[in-house]
């Protein structure tokens, strides 16, 4: 009986403590729910895209300045992600820097050469500097893809679809 009795006490204390662990980390009181550099670099993106497709250059550039700084953290913290290198090429490029938005790209290709996203904006950086050569082949590179990245940049191409920068 006090064996039983016992055995209630911990699994009930065990249970408690469950519950009280799993509650803690919704606001970020312990710390374990705070969002990577990357992360908070991807959702200033996304919010710079909005304000681009709503004439709002200004408030987009502030936003790609803050997810570029976020972004080179990210890469001194875990270097030569392909992921992170792509979204430092774009801000980059997005705040006018064409020259190392291009470098990179370059070395997040010589990482994962098939990598979508920098094949994608690569090929758009190239044809905002009059390189289409250059553009059409990163478009190869996409065409067995089956993505929207390569119709992107194939209308980019054709200048079906402006790309700003």
């Amino acid at each position: 009986m006090i064996k039983k009795i016992f055995i209630t006490i911990i699994i009930n204390l065990f249970l408690v403590n469950s519950v009280f662990a799993a509650g803690s980390g919704g606001s970020g009181g312990d710390g374990s729910s705070k969002k990577t550099n990357y992360e908070k670099a991807v959702k200033l993106i996304k919010s710079a895209k909005k304000y681009e497709s709503k004439g709002k250059s200004e408030k987009a550039k502030k936003d790609y300045k803050k997810a570029q700084e976020f972004l080179i953290k990210s890469n001194k913290k875990k270097p030569n992600k392909p992921d992170t290198l792509n979204y430092l090429g774009f801000t980059t490029r997005k705040l006018g820097d064409f020259e190392n938005g291009e470098k990179y790209y370059l070395q997040g290709l010589a990482i994962d050469p098939k990598h979508i996203g920098i094949n994608e904006y690569l090929g758009e950086l190239y044809v905002a500097t009059n390189r289409h050569n250059l553009a059409v082949e990163r478009l190869e590179v996409l065409s067995d893809c089956g993505c929207k990245e390569y119709q992107d940049l194939k209308d980019i191409i054709a200048g079906k679809k402006i790309s700003k920068y």
